[in-house]
């Protein structure tokens, strides 16, 4: 008897002292770095997120520099949909030479607002060979959300085909979407840029 109460008392100590899991250790981070000015001005400007701790994007990747690239990690941090920091670390966690293109056709029908469509574009998914072709899917998508990371993937690849990028834009602009405009007229001021600077 003495020794069922011994051996369940250090279950219990074990469990006590036993390290955090790696989400677990990424979440207390989020905590220990939360900015509840930032997080309500994010709230105000319409952030989706029902957990918002306001950490600022160079905090992120130090959170997630922390941390072995991991697409188990990534896409378990992508999963946690109620909370901005989650979302915005997976594309800096997951291994980009295992970021495929029905993971990354997934994750774009996923993403729930521009901020998190810009890290995923400038982590993972310009560093990808099908990244053309993707965008151009994208860009003839209904979904407005789909479109914006479609024009900012074009951000990534305007230098390579400046004239096709300047067309995008075009036709995105041509819309007047409120979501995509901004970002239209910037990738078609950068393409025009180039185009004159090369002479074409």
């Amino acid at each position: 008897f003495l020794l069922v109460i011994f051996a369940e008392h250090m279950e219990e100590h074990n469990n006590i002292t036993s390290p955090y899991n790696d989400m677990q250790t990424i979440k207390r981070r989020f905590f220990a770095m939360r900015n509840g000015i930032i997080a309500d001005v994010l709230r105000r400007g319409g952030s989706p997120f029902r957990i918002i701790f306001g950490l600022n994007l160079p905090q992120i990747v130090e959170i997630a520099a922390e941390n072995e690239a991991s697409a188990d990690l990534a896409r378990r941090l992508w999963a946690n949909t109620t909370t901005r920091e989650s979302m915005l670390a997976a594309p800096m966690i997951y291994p980009r030479e295992e970021f495929d293109e029905a993971t990354a056709r997934s994750w774009c029908a996923e993403i729930p607002s521009a901020e998190v469509a810009d890290v995923l574009c400038h982590r993972l998914l310009r560093h990808r060979p099908f990244a053309q072709d993707l965008a151009d899917e994208l860009l003839h998508s209904g979904s407005d959300m789909a479109r914006y990371t479609g024009l900012r993937l074009y951000f990534n690849l305007v230098g390579t085909n400046p004239q096709k990028a300047l067309e995008a834009a075009r036709a995105e602009a041509a819309r007047q979407c409120p979501l995509t405009a901004r970002v239209a007229a910037a990738l078609a001021d950068e393409a025009e840029f180039i185009l004159e600077s090369s002479g074409d």
